[in-house]
């Protein structure tokens, strides 16, 4: 790998390590979102603070920032020899930061919204299914996690079919569905056993 292709991925995991769950709470003068509920800093505990503002600020943010990761280098990449190999790395780069963040002692978020926003980069149809999933499975059980779990696990269906096994996204889009099926392994065993919340329920402590 070139320094110009390491800086650019390496650009793409410092994006991604921005968590807007931690930075729009502390803005809005609110406790942070690693305290109370799950302890996950995204939208959906966020949301449990009964600040709808804050939840859907926290989801734009970490989709927008999926999205422009992947964009710069697929924008400008080209102009340094990068291909879309190097566009793919990017998208896995800006998960990872998410997910781990350096700027957050790599204790990062589940990455549904980041995952998005690096679908749309890929190609907005494969997002906009995916995210038509999330929606409907949401409509139906009303909980977050489960309806990521399944929109996670239909995208590689959808690659399939969208950009094709041939190109990178294909693949790049299997690794991303694992990634974020893997951070909800706690969800899943709070589902097999009943306890798994429901969307918007709020949390105990932040109720006053």
């Amino acid at each position: 790998m070139t320094t110009t292709a390491f800086a650019f991925i390496l650009g793409a995991y410092l994006i991604g390590s921005l968590s807007f769950a931690v930075i729009v709470t502390r803005f809005m003068g609110m406790a942070d979102p690693r305290t109370y509920g799950s302890k996950n800093p995204g939208a959906t505990n966020v949301l449990r603070s009964g600040k709808k503002l804050a939840a859907v600020l926290t989801l734009l943010g970490d989709g927008l920032k999926g999205w422009l990761a992947v964009f710069l280098v697929a924008r400008f990449g080209p102009d340094y020899g990068l291909n879309q190999q190097h566009v793919a790395f990017a998208g896995l780069a800006v998960l990872f930061g998410h997910m781990w963040p350096l700027f957050f002692g790599f204790k990062g978020g589940k990455g549904v919204a980041t995952a998005v926003g690096v679908l749309l980069a890929f190609n907005p149809w494969l997002a906009l299914a995916a995210l038509a999933t999330w929606l409907f499975m949401a409509f139906v059980v009303k909980i977050s996690s489960l309806s990521a779990v399944i929109a996670c696990l239909t995208v590689p269906v959808y690659a399939y079919f969208i950009v094709g096994t041939q190109s990178i996204f294909f693949g790049t889009s299997i690794i991303i569905a694992l990634l974020v099926v893997q951070r909800h392994k706690s969800n899943l065993i709070n589902l097999l056993s009943g306890t798994e919340d429901k969307i918007g329920k709020p949390d105990e402590q932040q109720k006053p």
